[in-house]
């Protein structure tokens, strides 16, 4: 069907035609609710009655709308009106890549690159999360204005089972498949297995982004004949033109790269689109500023940059592993790096430390579940000792052989945290207290004056030397290390109270801050280099794999070592040796029902943050880690295990009492605002905006629905409890600041929440003197009330433990009784069992566990 200008798709007013495919036409539209425009992509009515065609068409809005990446077109809603089926998706204003080669010139080498690399990582999001394109083409990129790719058309995806990025794992189909010998794609840029009609997986895409490189470097089609048929009997037989001859300037490197992707055979191409996206991404990176300039170049030989380690290869030269075996550009070689594995026990490092010497070394971990210890070892003899030292973790080992311990931790949210420091000799023995609500602590280099992160009321503050406050913050600060010089703190600024996403920070004496390396997702580890030169930390921008970087103090920034799994940086000794963590984590959810059996509720790699309905039949959690992505996703599923719907980004913070709404913060915004995520058809909802930084951690819905209650600060003012009306209006504190809390009662005329004093009482919401609640401890996580407003659930965490206790404490006379044990099925590699949710009568349960399994390297040749 055709639609007019001003005339209404659902919400939707049409603005003007946009174009039509095979699959739909596509209009301008606005969305009358969010003020915005957007595309809408109707399928015509002659084929609604197709049930394939339909099928495809709603295809297309479930494989796009499940992943969450920039090189991805977001879809925001599916819907019907009038028997017409429209998806209404993201308005991207620029041209496709078929217009940008329409000329038949070749691109210059830098937007060439750009827009590979960008296709490539936006293919690598949806092959990890097992949706192949099978469609890919020229009229299916869009290049915005400012350079942004955009993967349209997701209308023929296959949903396979999500795969490890590895060479020995394939997909294996869940989706009804397409019946041997069905031809589907776009003549020209099929794969050779798609044009015979044969299974395909996500190889398939890279043989189609082959052919889209070549076309951009040449100004031709790989695969061009007089008719369709002859076409995909040329991809399925024939080889290409070389790229060399029609384009002799090409760089070597891109020539491989497109080689590769068009091989016959899929075994030949990329064990990974992940991997295809990082050689991409070297060849960009590398080329000099001379080959960028105009059409391709070759890139002169050069010193490299910078030189890129990994556990599993090293790299040597300007580019680095693009193809094994193969010479790249004839650089001055590097040697490969040394690593040797110090722990060999099951369970995981808590932290670790060189001793002056650089051959010790001092760490702690927690083996086989026997609780936290402190271990001594040496790089040249396998084996370690038990030392006879305070529970807690290893802080800092001074030139004279005194060292830093963090004992007694205990937990605010997520990573934030605050103890005791105590100092002890290397040799074991007794330990003196020295600061309380210490949450991270370094020596100078003379050893006579310490850099303290301290919380009193959970306000986060470094100061250096001690006493001597230099940084105040509403979030947190964690690993902060002295220079050699000791002029300087290199710290992570988390900006997200509890969240370890943050930023690489330098402060001088005087309490001058400049921010070295920002953006990053997750960041933990840092230490300096022996020349005081480079501050090198460990940091993922997405997801969890963190990875070894260097930045300098003017801000420049190299990568110095990846591996699959999680990196973090313990320690860097005098002359030059890195201290890594290797770890592999995951977080997971168990539900434990009225049958008393436990089911695995989790989805994903990093599944928390559970909240219930009240009926207990909807459980709504969070995605973090590689899977949640960037800015996390939240999940809802029922408790019987059925499987997980995205809602969509951010994290989820409580579920609306009619079930129909999610509240969730966006972490990754600042300040962090508010958005409600309907748990079925309509449109998300943003909170007005103002400049709270809205914490992702407490909040929760009045009875009525229309109002919450969240814990924020104000720039410049610390923590406190509001009260925001959903229907508009300005959000008004209701706690003093530094009191912190959001659990409202039955009848909704008070919260509980704490003081600096970690006490928790209750607070009036409409004002009036705080009434102390007995009986409670420090370390209780608020669960809920009971129905009659005569109890309090509260599960009692402990760092490390195999079990989270759950207490019922009554209200107005403190008696604590111990109400339920909760314990994971199996505890191999468990650091710490949370509970999380709970329905009014107790006969459901949702609680967390982290498994973390890992090993302690010491490194010799990272440069």
């Amino acid at each position: 069907m055709s639609l007019t200008t001003g005339s209404r798709l659902g919400p939707y007013e049409i603005l003007s035609p946009i174009g039509a495919g095979g699959m739909g036409e596509v209009y301008r539209a606005k969305d009358p609710k969010l003020g915005r425009e957007i595309a809408v992509k109707v399928l015509p009515i002659a084929a609604s009655s197709d049930p394939d065609r339909r099928q495809r068409f709603e295809q297309e809005a479930r494989s796009a709308s499940a992943l969450n990446h920039p090189n991805i077109l977001t879809i925001h809603d599916i819907s019907e009106s009038d028997g017409t089926i429209y998806i209404a998706m993201e308005l991207v204003e620029g041209k496709t890549l078929r217009e940008l080669v329409a000329s038949g010139d070749p691109l210059p080498t830098k937007k060439l690159l750009d827009i590979a690399v960008q296709t490539s990582e936006g293919l690598s999001k949806a092959h990890a999360a097992g949706i192949v394109h099978r469609d890919l083409k020229p009229e299916n990129l869009m290049v915005s204005k400012d350079g942004y790719v955009k993967i349209l058309d997701f209308g023929l995806a296959k949903l396979t089972e999500p795969v490890a990025q590895d060479a020995s794992v394939l997909p294996t189909a869940i989706a009804a498949p397409t019946q041997p010998g069905t031809v589907m794609g776009t003549a020209g840029y099929m794969s050779p297995e798609q044009a015979s009609g044969q299974p395909v997986d996500f190889r398939s895409d890279q043989f189609t982004l082959g052919s889209i490189l070549y076309e951009m470097a040449t100004g031709r089609k790989a695969f061009q004949k007089k008719t369709g048929a002859e076409t995909l009997a040329a991809i399925i037989r024939e080889e290409p033109e070389p790229l060399g001859q029609l384009a002799p300037k090409a760089p070597a490197p891109v020539r491989w790269i497109v080689e590769r992707c068009l091989s016959k055979d899929p075994e030949e191409r990329y064990a990974s689109t992940k991997d295809l996206a990082r050689d991409l991404r070297s060849v960009r990176d590398h080329l000099t500023e001379s080959s960028v300039s105009g059409a391709l170049e070759a890139a002169a030989p050069a010193r490299a940059k910078r030189r890129v380690t990994a556990f599993a290869w090293a790299i040597a030269g300007a580019l680095a592993g693009l193809l094994a075996g193969r010479e790249i550009w004839k650089t001055r070689p590097v040697s490969e790096p040394s690593y040797r594995r110090l722990t060999y026990r099951r369970g995981f490092v808590r932290s670790g430390r060189f001793a002056p010497d650089g051959h010790a070394v001092f760490y702690t971990a927690n083996w086989d579940g026997a609780g936290t210890q402190v271990f001594s070892t040496r790089i040249e003899n396998p084996g370690s000792l038990l030392l006879d030292l305070p529970s807690g973790n290893v802080e800092a080992i001074s030139r004279s052989g005194e060292m830093l311990i963090l004992s007694d931790a205990f937990f605010s949210s997520g990573y934030a945290h605050r103890g005791v420091l105590r100092t002890a000799t290397l040799s074991g023995g007794g330990a003196r207290d020295l600061f309380e609500d210490v949450a991270a602590a370094d020596w100078s280099p003379d050893g006579k004056s310490l850099a303290l992160v301290r919380a009193p009321g959970w306000r986060y503050r470094l100061e250096y030397p001690a006493g001597k406050i230099l940084y105040e913050t509403a979030g947190w600060v964690s690993h902060p290390r002295v220079s050699p010089r000791g002029d300087a703190v290199a710290f992570l600024d988390h900006p997200q109270f509890g969240d370890d996403a943050g930023s690489v920070a330098l402060i001088d004496r005087n309490g001058k801050k400049t921010m070295l390396s920002e953006g990053w997702s997750s960041a933990q580890g840092l230490a300096w280099s022996p020349s005081g030169e480079e501050v090198w930390f460990s940091a993922t921008e997405a997801g969890s794999a963190r990875a070894l970087y260097a930045v300098t103090r003017a801000g420049r920034r190299r990568l110095v070592a990846k591996s699959p799994g999680v990196l973090t940086l313990e320690d860097i000794s005098e002359d030059g040796r890195a201290l890594l963590d290797h770890a592999n984590d995951r977080l997971g959810l168990i539900g434990l029902g009225a049958d008393s059996k436990t089911r695995n509720l989790s989805w994903l790699d990093w599944s928390r943050a559970p909240i219930l309905s009240q009926d207990g039949g909807t459980l709504v959690f969070t995605e973090e880690g590689e899977g949640g992505g960037p800015g996390y996703s939240v999940y809802l599923r029922k408790p019987d295990g059925s499987p997980a719907v995205r809602l969509g980004e951010g994290e989820g913070l409580a579920l609306s009492p009619d079930g129909k709404w999610v509240l969730a913060a966006l972490p990754r915004s600042a300040p962090a605002p508010l958005i409600l995520l309907p748990t079925g058809a309509g449109e998300p909802r943003a909170l007005p905006k103002d400049a709270i930084n809205h914490e992702s951690v407490l909040a929760s819905f009045f009875p009525d629905g229309r109002r919450i209650v969240f814990t924020g600060n104000e720039p410049g003012h610390g923590r406190r409890a509001w009260i925001q009306d959903l229907d508009g209006g300005k959000a008004r504190p209701i706690t003093p600041e530094g009191v912190v809390g959001t659990l409202l009662s039955p009848d909704s005329r008070f919260v509980v929440a704490r003081g600096q004093d970690q006490k928790p009482a209750l607070y009036p919401v409409e004002g009036g003197p705080a009434r102390p609640i007995e009986g409670l401890d420090p370390n209780d996580q608020l669960l809920r009330w009971s129905d009659d407003q005569r109890f309090l659930y509260v599960s009692h965490f402990r760092p490390l433990s195999l079990t989270a206790k759950v207490y019922r404490v009554e209200v107005s006379t403190g008696r604590r009784e111990l109400w339920k044990e909760l314990t994971v099925p199996d505890p191999t590699g468990i650091s710490g069992v949370r509970a999380g949710a709970m329905t009014s009568d107790g006969k459901t349960f949702v609680f967390g566990y982290r498994q973390h399994l890992s090993d302690l390297y010491a490194v010799d040749g990272l440069k």
